[in-house]
């Protein structure tokens, strides 16, 4: 076994120092070189004597390397038409040293005891003789891979110590060698492993070789491993009959497959006998094309691109093999390009797995399972393929809401996330389908024709709806940040909305919605703030400008006048103390009725302001009487009244106890009354007055018939959310299961309940059907399986062998066994053919017991032979014998993925139909993994299925479909498709999906969670052609209405299902044209309002509607570029008419709304980071003059942002982007400016040209529906004006000439061209694009023209003026086909007139501008070119290939009047720069000597052409920061990261000084050395990875100086002891190890914290016997629970002991967070017996807690809760982060507070410098903001107070 240190691998070069010459040694022509293949230095070996020039290590020969490594890999290439020898001394494990030599002289293999010479052949072809040959001149770097072990092993027959020296001899380039126990692949890198999912290792990144972007490692390089079969070799010496085979060469026989092919046992005959081969044989011939044939490959892919019939013998004759893995039942081989192709022939034989061959089936299964891996999901027809039929629930939020329809016919109620309309006749319901949250209010107008509705999570979304077509007419946010209430006015032409904005203040809001049924928007016409409670408001049915409220003890009369809404209260006199909850204006016009809590009904004149009668509703029971009689005024308890509604002649009332009562209006008797199982939550008279609807806080609706006094249940549903169900196939009935303790037995044909069993004290967990009796089996959280008799409505027998609640319950097919599990691991089986059922095995230990809890966790197969189920552990799944409960196979999950550190787990499973046995089986790590249930072996994987975990799956009868859900998307799969199968995703259940299931009939599919919806399924049975009309997703799907209700499919929904996140496009065979509206600018709000785009109007065929809000977007079937612009089969889709020229006018002023495209595969747009945190509206943007805190520096640059970098050399001005902040530096002094403004990541910049004017642009985000466009006073650093127009993001940002103009080009999601006005800010024109567009730039000769890039052609717009309105005609200029070059994805402009453009397949193409036409092509980079710069004769290109290239241009001026007669051989390319990330923004001097470029990897590089040289200017993390931390004497600072990075910064520059990488691990925690660990030059950081190691690092050495092992899991806090000498490290299992940082021993570990992550460790010193307690070590502990435990300890002596312990319930929250609350603390500096606390109590707040005392001192509240905590050491201040993007300063002595922004994302962490310092540093995600701590003094000093966050 290796030793330790040299895991996982080893540079030998780097180790041993190649370079120094001092641990090594060469000889003769040897010299450092510089590669251009690899771009890096390597060693060239040169001369005629091998012998005589040489690299040697070590560098005497009494020394030895000592490296015990298995494998020895050699980077090399041999030189052109020269010998190379390279001699490996190995010693065996007895001492015995053994020569190993590799040669292109050596003519045949030879062996002696002490030798062995292998031949290394460069051409094949030759006769034996002839073997021996020079390297030809096109030798390739080639990676040499020597299984030192399996070379002594099967040629000597002995055993391999270790590697005693190397001897390197010319003629040669090498690179470096390594050593390692891992068998790398040198072609698979790790993100290619881990996304295919290869059961391979990939090559460590600094050994890899760059491959040009689409191209194959094998085209370029050459691997060769030898032996071939060392993955394959005993460990152990294998004694054989015979001697070493014989070294036969049949090079002349091989042939070469153009890429990587799996061959079969088919093969197996076809191969010569002789084909074994001692040593690497590089046999370069022609390429035939030859068929690939896929074959199972223990989950590796591999392409495949021939059909069945290519596996004849005579196809697959002789391949030539570089390279094989034992794969299932074949052998996967790699075979490369000719030229030096290295070939090992005994690769060739296939190896049987298990001693089983693969059957006919099998074979036919797997023939075409590996397909090329495409991008996005191929789509299947229909789409969409579901169309929502039914739901069964009501409510969500509250079951206060049911209204009747004008016509009485229907009621309208909220079900969670989606409003129903219910016909009471027929029981038909119809669905408004658009929110994403509960429904927390409804209002309708009173002619039905405006359905008004508010979504419950904040900041609440409203819609209006016409509600006879279905479709939504707007949506828009409300100011309230929650709405409880609606309330319409009669006309409709009203909406009035109560709510609470964010901090909890009661609100009113008025809308106007007259224009709304116009095509016009909801008009907000008055807000305003209250201090009453309001629990019902209501608009007056006989004036629209006055409405009525009530609440706890007030009842307010409310007037809109002049766009003001006022209000004043009723004198209630003795009642003002009421709770009052509803109230109804009485038909008369001049009553308002109120009730309350207490049973009172108050009768209010409301013209008076005075209440007319007082009322009080009290139960009493007459003595032989059942009913209870009502009488008015009296003491004692009255009955709650918490609803009511108002007729001409009635009253009805809803009361807590259940009932609801009929009463006239005076009050005078009880007319009807109507017991509920439950208090009733809401009345609704019908409008004709003959039925009343109610509502129960149990979940049910119904209504009372006045005149036939019969009462109908509509809907009952469960009250919690549902956990499981099953379905039962003869009855066609549905079980579910719920957490409100309730079992119910729904009919799936009607959808009504038919059985309810309810057990408040047993909590039923799972639920399943007998097949063949009407009985049901449940099982319970006691452990309890009990069997319920349908028929007799009774329990059978209950059975009780389970301990723990009964996690699984599943019966077979044929109704003759039940099995059932518990989470104690138990598995039970029955007997249930007859009745009552019995047990018959109780197994224990069978099940995982920490399982993930899912409905389909226990699985019977469809032939009742098999039981499948997780366990005995989460990562193994079992397969068992169903009668006999033998165990037939275990799968280990978590090893079926060999290239990830982290083991998989088995979530759900499911059986497939067969024949073949296949067993599904959805993973932790998001995907689903298909099983042979006989081998076990992976048939086929779904990765990626959803973002989180699956925890159910269905599979269909027919194999047709496979249904998944996760989190609260439905996706369904076209299963049959093997290679990349498509999905339709429907989403719109407001809270996680628990299980999904067909039904019996297979037609449709049930989806159960915060209520159940039947879904039907849209699919023909078999599969219908692409092409065949009842495909296309263009034609209007009919509900299944009444006639009166009949409604029109919304193609964006998705047939009247739930919304899908991708919109299926119509079909051509329906052409559908889309109008622009065109009006004037005057009046559009849409140019520069935050919060409200501007208005449009889209016309559509008559008679479409649609159901959603959302746009269609309509494509014209026409022929690609056979149209005339501007016409119907135009690709723009404008509807004009045709113009001579091939011309059209575009003019557009309204924001038109298309649908997003997919994102293109082009790194030239800008993708934010995604973000979960919204900014608080409240907080205070720094105002000068008051601060506290001065931001003095930024530390990072986006490399996000695209061309977000300006420089203006003639003035020195110099910007970029971090975040959301603009940072001005300057390139001298490295002085900053910052100018803040943007709420979210800027995207892109753009300079004027006289560098007076500066344009940034952000994109959107919670608080802003646009995107901010700032145009800053350069000079001034102010903000001119704010612009907005775009939706998603801004793409590019260019200045006219003249800088009059400014363009604004959106991403692809937004697709639209705006042109500015820079005098007035006027929006003058736009456009919206058909296509997503990559680049634009203005003419640099004439302002009035602009050029944009995209797919396949250039679009030149030109700009022509029409009196006042500016107009845009435009003219596209396809790509010549024979250049080929793909998407544009760059431009620049040239010496006039020519125009340079990139392309993504690494292409610049040039234009002469004036003609229109390309005459220019060439090859400028093997990736994407996203940067093009061109001045004068010189042009500069930036790629994704980190290339920077200068290209000289001067000739090509004179090239374009040659036409097509041009060549590209007069383009030279003067210089070449490789950088550290994909090119995204350039800036150089007009000179082109000198510039800035900047990069994916977030840094600033200054690119010196004339020395040849990029020097870094500005560094930062990519990924997510986790800790800064400061040295002692605050000199310096460092930072971890995600990216596996310790940076060490100086604290007076800033400046990066070290970087310590650990590849393939986060860095989670930091720390630094406390000044009692010595002298500066012995300072150390210790740092904490995700693999449980730590790591220390010497600062003065630069090395790391001690790795420990302490956890098995990831390392989240880490501290030293007072003393330096103790490392105290916490993981994410809750566990603290206590570590000696001299010996790196774990000498204790604590697992008082246990399941819960270690938040904070901290350590500071204490006196002696202080808190009673030896030692000087005072440290504490804190846990994501909410517990704190704090400790003394003598390290030294090996003394700990618990001092105190805090704890606390985790906080209670209005909503979940996006981010995990942690539990923060810290010891005071300036009170060492204070603790600071924040996360340890239900409210946010700071908490200072007494350690003497024992108790909580002092509590300061906060706005939000708190995400990272910070003390002053120099004085009584606090610094806070929030996940609102809020730092807050906070002055502990005077309480004074003052809130900064500046963050675009939560701030994670805050720290103060140490006291020597006035320094504050915060962190969002990887920006790192410096922050100058100003005015304060050593005891603290008065601050001033900012604006308060409420």
């Amino acid at each position: 076994m290796a030793k330790v240190w040299q895991h996982p691998f080893l540079n030998v070069f780097r180790h041993f120092k190649v370079g120094e010459w001092k641990r090594s040694t060469k000889e003769g022509d040897v010299a450092p070189v510089t590669d251009k293949t690899l771009k890096c230095t390597v060693y060239r070996i040169r001369g005629s004597v091998s012998a005589g020039n040489y690299i040697q290590l070590p560098k005497t020969s009494t020394q030895s390397l000592g490296l015990t490594g298995r494998y020895l890999y050699v980077l090399f290439r041999p030189l052109p038409a020269k010998h190379f020898v390279i001699h490996l001394d190995v010693a065996t494990e007895d001492s015995q040293v053994i020569r190993v030599s590799f040669s292109n002289l050596f003519k045949e293999f030879k062996s002696t005891a002490t030798w062995l010479q292998f031949p290394f052949i460069c051409e094949a072809g030759l006769s034996v003789k002839e073997l021996a040959n020079v390297a030809p001149s096109g030798a390739r770097w080639t990676c040499l891979q020597l299984d030192l072990h399996d070379i002594l092993l099967v040629y000597l027959n002995r055993r391999y110590g270790h590697l005693k020296s190397v001897k390197l001899c010319a003629s040669l380039l090498v690179k470096s060698l390594y050593t390692s126990d891992l068998c790398f692949d040198p072609a698979v890198t790790m993100a290619e492993a881990q996304r295919a999912k290869l059961p391979v290792t990939p090559v460590p990144r600094e050994m890899a070789f760059p491959v040009p972007k689409g191209e194959s490692w094998y085209d370029h390089y050459v691997h060769i491993r030898f032996p071939s079969d060392s993955s394959k070799a005993s460990p152990e010496p294998v004694w054989k009959s015979c001697s070493p085979p014989k070294a036969d060469f049949l090079g002349r026989m091989l042939q070469v497959l153009p890429r990587p092919v799996a061959f079969s046992n088919a093969f197996q005959d076809t191969l010569p006998s002789m084909v074994q081969v001692f040593g690497p044989i590089a046999a370069p011939s022609v390429p035939r094309p030859l068929p690939e044939v896929s074959l199972f490959c223990e989950r590796s892919e591999v392409p495949s691109t021939s059909g069945p019939s290519d596996r004849s013998p005579e196809r697959s004759a002789g391949p030539e093999v570089t390279d094989k893995h034992a794969a299932g039942n074949g052998v996967h081989v790699s075979a490369p390009k000719p030229t030096m192709v290295p070939v090992v022939l005994e690769d060739v034989a296939v190896h049987e797995r298990s001693g089983r061959k693969q059957n006919e089936q099998e074979m036919a299964l797997d023939k075409n399972l590996f397909q090329p891996r495409i991008r996005r999901h191929q789509s299947f027809l229909p789409d969409p393929i579901l169309r929502l039929k039914g739901v069964i629930g009501f409510g969500g939020h509250s079951t206060k809401w049911a209204l009747w329809t004008k016509d009485g016919a229907a009621v309208v109620y909220p079900c969670h996330a989606v409003i129903v309309v219910l016909r009471i006749d027929t029981r038909e319901q119809r669905f408004f389908l658009g929110h994403t949250d509960k429904v927390s209010a409804l209002a309708l107008d009173g002619s039905s024709l405006l359905l008004a509705s508010a979504q419950a999570r904040p900041p609440s979304m409203l819609r209006l709806w016409d509600f006879h077509t279905g479709e939504c007419l707007s949506l828009f946010r409300s100011p309230a940040h929650s709405l409880c209430s609606l309330s319409f006015s009669n006309s409709g032409a009203l909406l009035c909305g109560v709510g609470k904005d964010r901090h909890g203040r009661m609100m009113v809001v008025a809308w106007g919605t007259a224009q709304v049924g116009r095509g016009g928007a909801a008009a907000l016409l008055a807000k305003v703030h209250t201090r009453v409670d309001i629990q019902a408001f209501e608009v007056a049915l006989f004036d629209e400008t006055r409405m009525a409220s009530c609440g706890q003890g007030s009842v307010q009369l409310w007037r809109l006048r002049g766009g003001q809404l006022r209000s004043c209260p009723v004198d209630l006199g003795e009642h003002r103390l009421l709770e009052l909850t509803d109230l109804a204006f009485g038909q008369d016009g001049h009553t308002l009725y109120v009730c309350g809590h207490s049973g009172h009904i108050l009768e209010i004149d409301h013209q008076r302001m005075a209440v007319r009668h007082a009322r009080r509703l009290l139960p009493t029971r007459s003595p032989g009487g059942p009913l209870s009689q009502k009488q008015t005024f009296s003491s004692g308890p009255g009955i709650c009244i918490s609803s009511l509604s108002v007729s001409q002649a009635l009253c009805a009332m809803g009361s807590e106890d259940g009932y609801l009562r009929l009463w006239p209006l005076d009050f005078s008797s009880v007319l009807l009354e109507a017991e509920h199982e439950g208090p009733v939550t809401s009345v609704c008279i019908s409008p004709d007055g003959q039925r009343v609807l109610s509502t129960t806080s149990s979940g049910h609706l119904g209504f009372l018939d006045v005149p036939s006094r019969d009462y109908s249940m509509l809907v009952r549903s469960h009250t919690a959310p549902v956990l499981a169900l099953a379905t039962e196939g003869s009855r066609g009935q549905l079980a579910t299961v719920s957490r409100d303790h309730t079992v119910r037995v729904w009919d799936l044909a009607t959808l009504q309940q038919l059985y309810d069993l309810r057990s408040d004290e047993d909590a039923p967990c799972t639920i399943a059907f007998h097949p063949m009796r009407p009985a049901l089996f449940c099982g319970f959280s006691s452990g309890a399986v009990r069997s319920f008799s349908l028929e007799a409505a009774e329990v059978l027998v209950e059975h009780r062998c389970h301990r723990g609640p009964v996690t699984g319950l599943a019966a077979s097919p044929d109704g003759s066994l039940l099995f059932s599990s518990c989470s104690w691991g138990t598995l039970a089986q029955y007997h249930c053919a007859s009745t009552p059922c019995r047990i018959l095995r109780v197994a224990a230990n069978m099940v995982c017991r920490d399982a993930h809890p899912t409905p389909n966790a226990l699985v019977v197969s469809g032939d009742s032979r098999l039981l499948a189920f997780v366990g005995p552990s989460r990562h193994v799944v079992t397969v068992m014998n169903a009668a006999s409960l033998g165990e037939l196979l275990q799968i280990d999950v978590g090893a079926l993925d060999l290239a990830n550190s982290r083991l998989d787990s088995a979530v759900a499973i499911c059986f497939g139909p067969g024949p073949p046995g296949h067993l599904l089986v959805s993973t932790s790590f998001n995907a689903i993994m298909v099983l042979d249930t006989t081998s076990g072996r992976v048939v086929r994987e779904l990765p990626g299925v959803h973002p989180v975990a699956c925890p159910s799956l269905a599979l269909s009868r027919d194999a047709r479909f496979l249904l998944t859900a996760a989190d609260r998307a439905i996706k369904v799969w076209d299963y049959p498709m093997k290679a990349c199968p498509g999905c339709q995703v429907y989403i719109g259940h407001s809270e996680p999906v628990h299980a999904v299931a067909f039904t019996p009939d297979q037609q449709q599919l049930l989806s159960v969670g915060d209520a159940i919806f039947l879904w039907d399924i849209l699919g023909p049975l078999e599969r219908s052609s692409p092409g065949s009309a009842g495909d296309s997703a263009g034609a209007p799907l009919t509900c299944e209405t009444s006639v009166d209700a009949r409604q029109l499919e919304d193609t964006v929904s998705g047939a009247n299902g739930l919304p899908r996140q991708q919109v299926p496009e119509p079909s051509p065979a329906s052409p559908l044209q889309l109008g622009i509206c065109a009006g004037s600018l005057k009046g559009d709000g849409g140019a520069f309002s935050d919060e409200e785009g501007p208005s449009e109007e889209s016309h559509s065929p008559k008679g479409l509607h649609q159901a959603s809000s959302l746009p269609m977007l309509v494509k014209e079937a026409s022929g690609a570029g056979d149209g005339v612009w501007g016409s119907p089969g135009a690709p723009w889709g404008l509807s004009m008419g045709p113009h001579p020229h091939n011309w059209s006018s575009a003019r557009s002023v309204g924001r038109a709304q298309v649908h997003p495209s997919p994102r293109p595969d082009c790194y030239r747009h800008f993708l934010a980071r995604h973000k979960t945190s919204l900014l608080a509206r409240s907080a205070s943007m720094s105002n000068a003059g008051v601060e506290r805190l001065l931001l003095k520096a930024v530390v990072g640059y986006n490399g996000n942002g695209r061309a977000n970098v300006v420089w203006k050399p003639d003035t020195g001005f110099f910007a970029y982007t971090c975040g959301c902040l603009v940072v001005v530096e300057d390139l001298h002094s490295g002085a900053q400016q910052h100018w803040l403004g943007h709420p979210e990541e800027i995207s892109t910049l753009a300079l004027s040209h006289d560098a007076q004017v500066l344009a940034s642009a952000s994109g959107c985000s919670g608080t802003t529906s646009r995107c901010h466009i700032r145009i800053w006073n350069v000079p001034g650093g102010s903000c001119r004006h704010l612009i907005s127009y775009h939706s998603t993001a801004v793409q590019a940002l260019a200045f006219s000439p003249d800088d009059e103009l400014l363009v604004t080009l959106g991403d692809y999601g937004d697709r639209a061209l705006a042109l500015w006005s820079m005098a007035t800010y006027e929006l003058l024109s736009s456009t919206h694009l058909p296509a997503p567009v990559h680049d634009v730039a203005f003419n640099p000769w004439d302002a009035g023209e602009l050029v944009c890039v995209g797919q396949g052609a250039i679009t030149v717009w030109f700009l022509r003026q029409r009196g006042t309105s500016t107009h845009l005609q435009v003219r596209q200029e396809p790509v010549p086909e024979e250049v080929g070059a793909g998407e544009l994805t760059s431009l620049c402009f040239g010496a006039a007139p020519l125009l340079y453009c990139g392309s993504s397949t690494g292409q610049v193409c040039v234009w002469d501008a004036r003609a229109g036409r390309c005459f220019l092509a060439w090859d400028a980079d093997d990736g994407e070119i996203g940067v093009l710069l061109c001045s004068g004769a010189r042009l500069v290109s930036g790629s994704n290939t980190r290339r920077v290239r200068l290209w000289a241009v001067g000739a090509v001026l004179e090239l374009r009047c040659k036409g097509s007669r041009a060549r590209s051989s007069s383009v030279l390319m003067e210089r070449e720069l490789t950088l550290d990330g994909a090119v995204v923004s350039a800036v150089f001097h007009d000179s082109m000597d000198m510039g800035v470029v900047g990069t994916t990897a977030g840094t600033l590089w200054y690119i010196s052409w004339a020395e040849g040289t990029s020097t870094r200017l500005i560094s930062g993390h990519r990924s997510k920061v986790n800790e800064v931390v400061f040295s002692p004497s605050a000199s310096h600072w460092a930072t971890c990261s995600d990216d596996g990075s310790v940076r060490v910064w100086s604290l007076a520059s800033m400046e990066l000084l070290i970087q310590f990488q650990v590849l393939n691990q986060s860095c989670l925690c930091l720390a630094w050395s406390p000044p009692s660990c010595g002298p500066p030059e012995q300072q150390q950081v210790v740092a904490g990875y995700s693999d449980g190691t730590l790591r220390v690092f010497s600062i003065a050495r630069i090395a790391m100086q001690l790795k420990m092992h302490p956890h098995r899991a990831a390392l989240t806090a880490v501290a030293y002891s007072a003393d330096g000498q103790t490392i105290l490290s916490g993981d994410k299992d809750g566990l603290v190890a206590v570590s000696r940082l001299r010996t790196g021993m774990t000498f204790r570990v604590l697992s008082d914290h246990r399941d819960a992550l270690i938040s904070t460790i901290q350590s500071t010193n204490k006196e002696y016997g202080d808190f009673g307690a030896q030692g000087a070590d005072l440290w504490l502990a804190a846990s994501s629970d909410q517990r704190i435990s704090i400790w003394a300890a003598d390290w030294p002596r090996g003394h700990c002991e618990l001092v105190d312990w805090l704890s606390s319930p985790s906080p209670t929250l209005t909503e979940v967070p996006s981010h995990p609350l942690p539990c923060l603390v810290a010891f005071c500096p300036w009170d060492g017996a204070l603790l600071v606390c924040a996360g340890l109590s239900v409210h946010p707040e700071v908490v200072f807690y007494n350690l003497h005392q024992k108790q909580v001192v002092e509590r300061i509240p906060l706005p939000f809760y708190a995400v990272s905590l910070s003390l002053s050491p120099g004085a009584h201040l606090m610094a806070i982060g929030f996940a609102e993007r809020v730092l807050r300063l906070m002055d502990c002595e005077s309480g004074a507070v003052q809130d900064f922004a500046g963050h675009d994302d939560v701030v994670q962490l805050c720290r103060f410098a140490p006291s020597a310092r006035r320094l504050l540093f915060s962190v969002a995600y990887s920006d790192i903001l410096v922050w100058e701590v100003t005015g304060h003094r050593a005891s603290g000093g008065a601050l001033s107070s900012g604006p308060p966050l409420g």
